[in-house]
C-alpha cells in the first residue's frame, strides 16, 4: 500500500482499515482527511473502509494558524 507517496506494509496494521492506519501512524482522526484511490472518505466510514496492498492513500493534516 502507498501512503502519502511512500510504501507502507499493510501487515503492520492491527486491522486492514483506515482507522487502524491512523492509529498506527499516531494521527488523531479529528485532525485529518483521508483519500483512498482518489476518493475522499467520510470519517464515519473509516472503521469499515477496508484497505488492500494495491491502495493509494493520502492523509491530509489540518493545521491551524493565524
Amino acid at each position: 500500500m502507498i501512503v502519502n507517496g511512500k510504501e507502507f506494509p499493510i501487515q503492520e496494521l492491527s486491522s486492514p482499515n483506515v482507522f487502524s492506519l491512523l492509529e498506527s501512524l499516531k494521527l488523531k482522526p479529528e485532525t485529518v482527511a483521508v483519500q483512498r484511490n482518489g476518493e475522499i472518505l467520510k470519517r464515519d466510514t473509516w472503521q469499515n473502509s477496508s484497505l488492500t496492498e494495491e491502495d493509494r492513500v493520502e492523509i491530509l493534516k489540518f493545521v491551524g494558524g493565524g
